[in-house]
């Protein structure tokens, strides 16, 4: 059994105390935060990550979640349909399952519940608040708080996000993230729908919205508006990705200021931005509220994501700008490639080592590709297919949509992580209760 640390208790964090505490070792979460306010907007729960969670025992309809029915391209001027884009049934085609839409602080309740119940596999994961972690030490590995604790164990995990110090501590120099070339700043807000069906200037808008992701896109500008339902289709989400003029989101070394998800924005700054898009669906904006604004920030991957036995994960590793819908997913895969690879591992260090290495292999690469195509969008692979040929061959760069949703849905991760598992070792056998369910596979015409 290890004793595995954990900084931060986000979605890849918490997704891989899951796997590891299912793997039969002692885990600790420490966390900067209290956990107590909930915070946040919605997100695209995809199939890649929907088949291993629901085989966790994960039942999205009891933490509220939507199935997401289908997907259009709409004309921001008119609200008229350009182009469906997905639906139930292609999603299911592709991925094996069909895509949730998730209020945030819901996924994050259902992640904490199983990773901390009492019953099921494995010890109850320990989560520490109010614990930043301020330095890392790989070759102990250790952490230090920001209280100035040392705690060590067997295995560390840098899963604190995007100004995580464990890049640093990694390659032995800062890696600050810098401002997106491609939409710099992002608003979020979200609107209950009984506000919308209250006013009949708004109520046209939430006839027929359960499940329903509506993508409204300025091709002169770069302004992009998304809105879906959450908790049980009672909310609309609204995400509007643009390019900001303000000077400290151009500059080169990216923002000076931290961002902050708890200052909230005056809607009608948001509805300036949006200017020219259909005055009805401004009518409908003008209803949010709490509307909060942040740096939309990127990293070219980095050439390596282990130290000693100490390893990255989540936006610490990877981390993915929000025009894929591939960000929760890549951090859930993190997680769930730790569980499987660390399955049986001894405290030695020589085999954390190993298995690490293999982390890096199954992960590095994946990852990597939807970081670069999250820049544009699954629409636009070709505008990064320079950066992509550093991991991937002509012919594997995907050249459209469907294409790039097919490398992100149609990726069987348990069975390839198992496989490369009992190449490592023979004997390797999944711990016993690690899925509570079998795994749906991925089309086999795909897979």
């Amino acid at each position: 059994m290890l004793n595995v640390i954990i900084a931060g208790a986000g979605i890849a964090g918490l997704s891989a105390a899951i796997a590891l505490r299912r793997a039969g070792h002692d885990v600790h979460i420490y966390e900067k935060s209290s956990l107590n306010s909930e915070t946040g907007a919605a997100i695209i729960i995809a199939p890649n990550s929907v088949r291993f969670l629901m085989a966790w025992g994960l039942d999205p309809v009891r933490w509220r979640w939507v199935l997401a029915r289908r997907s259009d391209r709409l004309d921001p001027a008119t609200l008229q349909t350009v182009r469906q884009l997905s639906d139930e049934k292609s999603d299911t085609a592709m991925g094996g399952v069909p895509t949730w839409l998730s209020h945030r602080v819901d996924l994050h309740s259902a992640l904490k519940w199983m990773a901390t119940r009492e019953d099921g596999p494995g010890r109850p994961v320990v989560i520490h608040t109010g614990s930043g972690v301020r330095s890392y030490n790989p070759s102990k590995p250790s952490i230090v708080l920001e209280n100035g604790d040392e705690i060590c164990g067997h295995l560390v995990i840098a899963a604190d996000g995007i100004h995580s110090a464990g890049p640093e501590a990694i390659l032995g120099r800062k890696n600050t993230p810098v401002s997106a070339v491609r939409g710099n700043c992002c608003y979020r807000f979200l609107i209950p729908v009984e506000r919308l069906e209250e006013d009949p200037d708004t109520r046209f808008f939430v006839g027929n919205h359960h499940g329903w992701t509506r993508i409204l896109a300025d091709k002169d500008r770069v302004r992009r508006l998304v809105t879906y339902p959450c908790r049980d289709n009672t909310v609309l989400n609204f995400v509007g990705v643009l390019d900001e003029e303000d000077e400290d989101l151009k500059q080169d070394h990216g923002p000076t200021k931290r961002e902050n998800w708890h200052e909230p924005i005056d809607i009608a700054q948001v509805l300036d931005k949006y200017a020219g898009f259909d005055p009805r669906l401004l009518k409908v904006m003008s209803k949010g509220t709490n509307v909060r604004k942040w740096p939309l920030l990127y990293r070219r991957p980095l050439p390596a994501w282990n130290k000693g036995c100490m390893t990255l994960a989540g936006d610490a590793a990877h981390p993915i700008l929000p025009h894929l819908g591939q960000g929760g997913a890549q951090a859930l895969e993190d997680g769930l490639t730790l569980g499987i690879i660390f399955s049986g591992a001894s405290s030695s260090p020589r085999d954390i080592q190993d298995r690490l290495a293999l982390y890096f292999q199954a992960r590095h690469k994946r990852a990597s590709v939807v970081q670069i195509i999250s820049n544009v969008g699954a629409d636009q692979p070709n505008l990064v297919a320079e950066e992509l040929l550093q991991h991937m061959t002509p012919d594997e760069i995907p050249k459209d949509f469907a294409s790039s949703m097919r490398f992100c849905l149609a990726y069987d991760l348990v069975q390839t992580t198992v496989d490369t598992m009992k190449e490592y070792d023979p004997r390797f056998e999944l711990a016993e209760g690690f899925f509570e369910r079998p795994v749906v596979d991925v089309p086999k015409a795909l897979a």
